[in-house]
């Protein structure tokens, strides 16, 4: 315990500082209420980027450049600050459809400050469906941000595994557990579906079958086809499917909480299983992202594994 005394006795001010930030919420919830039935916002979502992609195209000038349509993307939907644009429309929008999970019954709701971090002070954001999975608003930000920078750094490498690299670091970093004691996988295959994403845009065949969205004209550009976000969003984003990997002092808190919700497990074992097969093919388009392999932490591994007797109470 005092190497960790030693090692966040500057948490109070990185707490402060960070609350300074425009931040709407930090983690997301994907256990609590989870068989709500809740509409599907991959049609709405979908609305809107290609809108933005429709304006952006239609009021295109000066050089056509992927670079260029890269950014115009960016500060169309993503955005400078903490929470992207496309994420905070979500968050708000009566018509994305949210689970109802208050701040005070989230799973992190009775940690103590001290397990839960900065997740504590700065609440919980909503979770919705997409493309039929749950998703936490923040992987909304992970694609559009992140995945830009993913993009960037291939740009300059040509290898996905260096640009993979520099996306694990900053989840270890202030996106994830030097803040939250959390290791988002989540957040990790967000990033890189958002680099894939942009490469999209440009190259034919990132999502297989599929042409570009864009093609270049003359003049601009052209739009091909439409985004969807099903070509990117898959089960690895849910967290409760692809489990975050804890640290030491918020792992046994979090483990005794998650086991209370046991009983809603074997009402409903199917929302909580991931398709046969899916396991295997996202392993393999993901190796080289530096995931932390948590699957023992799935609902239906962790609820037949008897707590250890020593584990305190959240």
């Amino acid at each position: 315990m005092r190497a960790w005394l030693r090692r966040w006795r500057y948490g109070p001010l990185l707490v402060a500082a960070l609350a300074a930030l425009p931040v709407g919420a930090y983690e997301t919830d994907a256990y609590q209420n989870r068989a709500v039935p809740t509409a599907d916002a991959r049609v709405v979502l979908n609305r809107e980027v290609n809108r933005a992609l429709g304006d952006i195209v239609a009021r295109w000038r000066g050089p056509v450049t992927e670079s260029r349509m890269v950014d115009a993307v960016y500060h169309r939907i993503g955005g400078r600050h903490w929470v992207d644009k496309l994420e905070r429309w979500a968050m708000r929008s009566p018509e994305v459809e949210k689970l109802p999970t208050p701040r005070r019954a989230s799973i992190y709701a009775d940690l103590s400050l001290l397990a839960a971090r900065v997740g504590r002070v700065f609440g919980i954001g909503p979770s919705f469906r997409v493309a039929g999975v749950l998703v936490g608003s923040d992987k909304i930000g992970h694609f559009l941000s992140q995945g830009r920078k993913f993009w960037r750094r291939f740009q300059h490498s040509h290898d996905e595994a260096a640009a993979a690299r520099q996306s694990a670091f900053t989840e270890r970093a202030i996106f994830g557990s030097v803040t939250t004691g959390v290791y988002s996988n989540a957040d990790l295959v967000a990033n890189y579906e958002g680099h894939r994403f942009y490469r999209s845009l440009f190259e034919d065949g990132i999502v297989p079958g599929k042409p570009a969205i864009l093609a270049r004209t003359d003049h601009g550009w052209q739009i091909q086809r439409a985004f969807d976000f099903a070509d990117y969003v898959n089960p690895w984003w849910d967290e409760a499917l692809y489990p975050n990997a804890y640290d030491a002092l918020l792992a046994p808190p979090m483990r005794r909480r998650l086991h209370e919700l046991c009983p809603e497990v074997e009402r409903d074992p199917g929302l909580w299983q991931v398709p046969e097969g899916t396991d295997a093919e996202l392993g393999a388009r993901y190796a080289m992202l530096e995931l932390r392999d948590r699957r023992d932490w799935r609902m239906p591994t962790l609820c037949a594994t008897p707590l250890p007797p020593s584990e305190p109470s959240p």
